[in-house]
């Protein structure tokens, strides 16, 4: 799932940009966009044993990521889970909770800090290299200054069971849900449901971004972007949708909001790669768009160099509250 790694993002193709008209993606990190570079070191996978997957996210995308993350995720979201965690106190009065596909650890980073009490999260991933990143940089106090602890687990949460949430008390997540196939977020939704834990899932793309000053291309790298997402079977775009149903199903009561990346010039470095990797995969779906796409993205980003360019690119965060034990929704 997620895996490991928040961040939604395109993948890595066979497809080749034409000598004639190239559509320069030679920068994208990982994650950003479709990329394959000869020696680059492996990049995070989302499922384990796959052969046919490519590696889907390097750290440094992670980390380019992060504060803009940090600044779109929903707040408003926090005061129900507080609320709800309120009602169920961990054992020795703190909580445990599973961080799923953690990458570097930005999730704990950001909501550790804003939950109150003792704090034990599972830190979930394939890549040891991230789980050790997340973990040494993991916090060590919660809001109220109150201890956070940490462990890693390595392992494949696209197959997760409810017993590996035994003890739950919150389920996170980001940039999951949208690199997830219907039938894992049904296994998701069916896991928390089992550890009757609540599920704060953050950063799944929309399909939707705005441009400004806007191009008459924008709509069709969009749609063209949006179907590469689902082209391998992931949900994409219709991932919120599908995990709201699921959740649903398992008697949850589910809340989303929007959270959206507003980037302006002070997020130039996470736009470029943002840009290239979003035009890349829209050109590698659809190879017809190759030479007008070469030309966008040349007027992109030299707008983008002189301060010209805002962007916002769409996402959901979804909240899921289960049905309090002998109780209603």
């Amino acid at each position: 799932m997620s895996e490991t790694t928040t961040v939604a993002g395109p993948q890595p193709g066979d497809s080749t940009p034409s000598e004639e008209h190239p559509v320069n993606t030679d920068d994208v990190i990982a994650g950003a966009g479709p990329v394959t570079r000869p020696g680059e070191r492996p990049t995070v996978r989302l499922r384990e044993g796959d052969a046919e997957e490519a590696p889907r996210y390097a750290p440094e995308w992670l980390q380019l990521r992060e504060a803009a993350d940090a600044d779109a995720r929903a707040e408003v979201l926090l005061e129900p889970l507080r609320t709800r965690m309120a009602e169920r106190p961990g054992e020795n009065g703190g909580i445990v909770v599973h961080d799923l596909g953690c990458g570097t650890g930005s999730m704990g980073r950001w909501l550790a800090a804003r939950l109150d009490g003792a704090q034990h999260w599972v830190l979930h991933d394939l890549d040891p290299y991230l789980l050790h990143f997340a973990a040494v940089a993991s916090p060590r106090a919660g809001a109220d200054g109150a201890q956070v602890t940490v462990e890693t687990r390595r392992g494949d949460v696209a197959r997760l069971t409810p017993d590996a949430l035994t003890g739950a008390d919150l389920v996170t997540a980001s940039a999951l849900l949208d690199v997830l196939s219907r039938e894992e977020v049904e296994t998701l939704a069916a896991a928390c449901a089992g550890a009757g834990c609540p599920a704060l899932l953050t950063l799944s793309v929309a399909g939707r971004v705005e441009l400004e000053p806007a191009d008459p291309l924008d709509a069709q790298l969009a749609e063209a972007f949006n179907d590469h997402q689902r082209r391998t079977g992931m949900l994409g775009p219709d991932a919120v949708a599908v995990a709201c149903q699921a959740f649903a199903d398992h008697g949850a009561t589910v809340r989303v909001h929007p959270s959206p990346w507003r980037l302006g010039p002070e997020h130039a470095a996470l736009t470029a790669q943002w840009l290239r990797g979003w035009v890349g995969a829209a050109v590698e779906q659809r190879p017809e768009l190759r030479e007008r796409a070469a030309a966008y993205l040349t007027d992109r980003l030299a707008a983008l160099d002189a301060g010209e360019l805002r962007v916002v690119v769409h996402h959901s965060d979804l909240l899921a509250l289960p049905r309090p034990a002998g109780g209603v929704g």
